[in-house]
Parts: structure tokens; sequence; C-alpha cells
């Protein structure tokens, strides 16, 4: 099939609040370039990085977390500095990283075999050179248009064949949580029998990595509200504490009933220091977000005199992607599939997925 001239796409028209995403039915559909495929939208999830990048929470003038459900942007943000990578974007842009479909046209580089494939899209686009240098790396969605739209536009090799019985919703739920959480858990080198903790644990990220540290037989201290400790524990958490514990670092050191290993931390803001302060000697610290609030008290001497390692997790590893691919197929990773809206309703799901009471991923379907 050809896709028609024109598609649905939710196209995000600046740095600023929900208005700022415009629903259209007469949007230009892509076309391929040589080494490009086209993908039928299904479905595609939401992540951390919708909303930061449309209220302009990645400018290094913003030191606030993003509050009021994420409805608008920060006045102080510097647009010139708006990205992940802290370039400028050009708009307007269609955001949405966590892209499934069926490949329904291909450029003239790739193999009509490909036509009719069912995919899913790895957002990391890097070049070959130093792809830790952000130059090199693009992020679906971010500096090129995602797949909150009919049809989407990827390299052929980041549209990866799966299969799966999963549905398309379902499998929508994994590419940014899954490879965001496996970069953290790769990041600190974690080992059978150590105990981390994970904060966030209740959202995307937070419950991918509940699931791959239960694979490395790891001890896993969830930090979540207390009513999402069920969910929690049935994914594989052995211990859940209350985020709104009013003396986290005892409460940690109490679960683990003493210090621990690695703190994987998608938080940030207050509850920085109790998590490098429950940290053993030669403890690891890895952080891929910072949702309540990107500047911290720190104190120098707990890094210092306690040997840590405290990294930083964003751009992933090209090889990482395949091997999460394999794990869905084999059936040891699963989805968690929070709530899912049709696509002219993304303003509402980006306000549902930023209230923080729902367990796992929020998705927009495009049915074809």
């Amino acid at each position: 099939m050809h896709p028609p001239t024109t598609m649905r796409a939710v196209v995000l028209t600046g740095h600023g609040g929900l208005d700022k995403l415009e629903y259209r039915e007469d949007w230009p559909t892509p076309k391929p370039g040589p080494d490009e495929v086209i993908i039928q939208v299904r479905a595609c999830g939401l992540n951390n990085t919708d909303i930061n990048t449309r209220a302009a929470w990645y400018s290094k003038t913003v030191t606030e977390a993003i509050g009021a459900g994420g409805t608008s942007g920060f006045a102080e943000a510097d647009s010139n500095h708006g990205s992940w990578s802290t370039n400028p974007l050009t708009f307007p842009r269609i955001q949405g990283a966590d892209t499934v479909g069926y490949i329904v046209s291909t450029g003239h580089r790739v193999a009509p075999s490909r036509l009719g494939e069912r995919v899913i899209v790895n957002p990391w686009i890097l070049n070959s050179n130093d792809w830790l240098n952000p130059i090199n790396a693009r992020y679906f969605g971010s500096e090129i248009d995602g797949g909150f739209a009919e049809y989407s536009c990827i390299r052929s090799c980041n549209a990866i064949k799966i299969d799966t019985e999963l549905s398309d919703t379902e499998l929508a739920t994994f590419p940014c949580a899954m490879t965001t959480a496996e970069n953290l858990i790769a990041r600190t080198k974690l080992k059978a029998g150590e105990t981390v903790i994970i904060t966030g644990a209740s959202g995307g990220v937070g419950t991918a990595a509940i699931q791959l540290c239960r694979l490395r037989r790891a001890k896993i201290i969830a930090i979540a509200s207390s009513e999402k400790a069920p969910l929690l524990t049935k994914l594989g958490a052995d211990i859940v504490i209350d985020r709104n514990d009013p003396n986290l670092q005892n409460a940690i050191l109490t679960a683990a009933s003493g210090p621990v290993e690695v703190a994987l931390d998608v938080v940030g803001g207050d509850i920085f220091m109790p998590l490098l302060n429950s940290l053993r000697h030669g403890g690891r610290y890895s952080s891929s977000g910072a949702i309540a609030g990107p500047t911290v008290n720190f104190d120098l001497r707990q890094l210092i005199y306690k040997d840590l390692q405290l990294t930083g997790a964003t751009i992933v590893r090209p090889h990482i992607f395949n091997r999460l691919v394999k794990l869905i197929e084999d059936g040891q990773l699963k989805p968690t599939l929070a709530k899912q809206f049709p696509l002219r309703e993304l303003a509402l799901a980006q306000e549902t997925f930023m209230a923080k009471k729902h367990v796992g991923n929020i998705v927009v379907t495009i049915p074809g």
C-alpha cells in the first residue's frame, strides 16, 4: 500500500502549555529517504521527555520540578536550550518515542521484503562516530519527528522487527522505559545478590527497572506511594517504601538491614541525599531523571569519603535495544499498561501522565 498524502497527527508548535499540542487531520505524510522506512503507527507511549520538552524544563535556567500537572511551560526557560541535549528544537515537531506499527513504505536502499513487517522503534538514532557526543545522537520525537501520528519516518535499522503475541498497545510501553531502565542498571554494574533502591518505582522506568533487576537476582527496594505497593510487589519488588516517609534514609536502612550497594534514581530533588546517605562504602548511584527537581543539596563528603560512584544515564548504547527485544519475545519482560487514549486526546493523556496516579505506562492508540 502507499500511504495517503496527508495524515492525522498531534503537532507541538512550541515550548509552553498543553495549548501547544495541536491535533491535525491534514498534516503532510512523510516520505522515506534512501535508508528509511515509513511506519503506519498503531500505538505510541508517553514518557517524561515529551513533557520536559514541551515545557522547556531542560533549559538550564529552570531549577524547579514540573508542577501543575505539566500543563504549562516555564516562563524563565531559555528556548534556545530546550531539548535534552540543551540544543534548540525546530518547530513544529511531532513528539512520541515509543512507537509500534507496520512498515508500509521503504526507501530505495531498503529491502522491499521489509514491507508489512511488524516493528518496534529504537528511539536512539546514533552515528557510528563518538555516539556519546550529542551532535551524533538524536532522539525520536525530539530532534526528529516521532510517533504521535498515523505515519512516521525512521531509519530502517531503527525499525526493529518483533515477533510476539503482545498487542500493539502493550508493546508501546517498552521502548523508552525499558532502554532507560537498562541503561541505569548497566551504568551501576548491578550484580546478583546486591540490594538496589529504585525511586519513582511505579512509573514506566521504575516498573521496567524492577523487572530487569529481578532478572539479575538482586534484592529490590522500591520507593513509591503506599497504595501502589501491591502491584509493585507483584512485579518483583521485595520491599516497597512509602515515598512520603518523613525519614526516608532510616526507612531504607531498616528495609535493607544496613547500607545498600546501588541506587537508581529518576526523581532527584529532596530524595537525592537520603539515597546517597543510604549507600554503602563504594556504592553506586545512577540517575536518568529529576521529576522532583533538578537542583539538589549535595554534601561532597559523601562522595569523597565513601568512594561513591555517581553516573548519569541518558544516551543508550546501540546493542541494548536489540537485547531487550529478545527478552520481550521470550516473554521475560511484561508490559505495564496503565491507560490508553486516542490520538486526538494526547493533551489529556499528558495531564493523566503527570498526575502520577497510575502504575506503569500510558499509551496513545492510532487505529488503522
